[in-house]
């Protein structure tokens, strides 16, 4: 290699090392690499909710148009792909890995949406709730068995049934315990569940609390020694959890114990481009959160709304 490079004439160390540093980069895999400024949603007037899909792909909504875009992590580029029906709403929203379909909760329609991210088709719709009675269906998880939508101003979550795949018949199930608590605006928030599905965990806004609910009974009980005040959306990997702190304009980043029944803030994540952060996607060893800029009003009145990839 070194007599190859001497009678190239590439006798400079720094020239050398400039050839060595090219090659690392072009080595690296498209997941590795990071955007080098916030992921524009070109177009959007609104932004809320953020799921991670196969791959580097992630899509994002359009709270107050409802509208779904499709972005890539690793290019940093995202645009519209599904134009929703006027009158929707996206806020909260979960990728199937199975089937490839999106789960969108509807914000203060009351709906639910289920999206084929082959096409953009709209595989069901779901009316979870009446618009006059002032619900926010305000995020979505998948297990196993189906689906679990919030409702920020009712002591419920909606569920939708998985059977091969496809979405079916939606029933309603009655949080009780602390979770159930409707002293502010918005109560129950973002929403997870452990890999096996055997435990929901809600965020809980007016209560700056974490909560485990049982799918089965709606029970819930508080996690011990979290303070999470204006949580929005949250994610779990593990016994990691992170959560999204809208107006705190921060990600916590939570070790939860074995039981679920405690938990404590082992980081605090800020960025100079948090704008209002709602909710957040893994991407490796990356959150690609959502900026809604509620700070500008609502409707927000920004003229741009982005995703911004922090570390986690």
């Amino acid at each position: 290699m070194k007599d190859r490079l001497a009678t190239a004439g590439l006798r400079k160390p720094w020239i050398v090392l400039m050839l060595v540093a090219a090659g690392v980069l072009l080595a690296q895999p498209a997941s590795a690499r990071k955007p080098s400024g916030p992921i524009v949603l070109d177009g959007a007037n609104s932004a809320e909710g953020i799921a991670a899909g196969h791959g580097t792909t992630f899509y994002a909504g359009d709270l107050f148009a409802g509208d779904i875009y499709r972005g890539d992590f690793a290019l940093g580029t995202a645009s519209l792909f599904i134009d929703a029906p006027e009158g929707s709403q996206a806020t909260g929203m979960s990728f199937d890995d199975a089937t490839g379909f999106l789960y969108v909760s509807g914000g203060f329609t009351g709906q639910g949406h289920v999206y084929d991210t082959a096409d953009g088709s709209t595989i069901a719709s779901y009316q979870f709730a009446d618009p006059s009675t002032g619900p926010v269906i305000n995020d979505v998880t998948i297990t196993g068995d189906g689906a679990y939508f919030t409702n920020s101003t009712a002591p419920v979550l909606y569920f939708v049934p998985i059977n091969d795949g496809q979405p079916g018949d939606f029933s309603t199930l009655t949080v009780t315990g602390p979770a159930a608590d409707l002293t502010g605006d918005f109560n129950l928030n973002g929403i997870v569940s452990t890999a096996d599905g055997g435990t929901l965990i809600v965020a809980h806004s007016a209560n700056a609390a974490l909560y485990t609910v049982d799918p089965e009974t709606g029970a819930s009980a508080l996690i011990e020694g979290v303070s999470v005040p204006n949580v929005d959306g949250i994610v779990l990997q593990g016994r990691l959890l992170w959560a999204v702190q809208n107006f705190s304009n921060q990600v916590s980043a939570i070790k939860l114990s074995a039981d679920l029944g405690s938990g404590h803030v082992k980081d605090v994540i800020t960025n100079e481009n948090f704008e209002i952060p709602t909710t957040a996607a893994l991407w490796g060893s990356r959150l690609g959160v959502i900026q809604a800029k509620f700070d500008t009003g609502l409707p927000p009145t920004a003229d741009t709304y982005e995703v911004v990839i922090v570390s986690r």
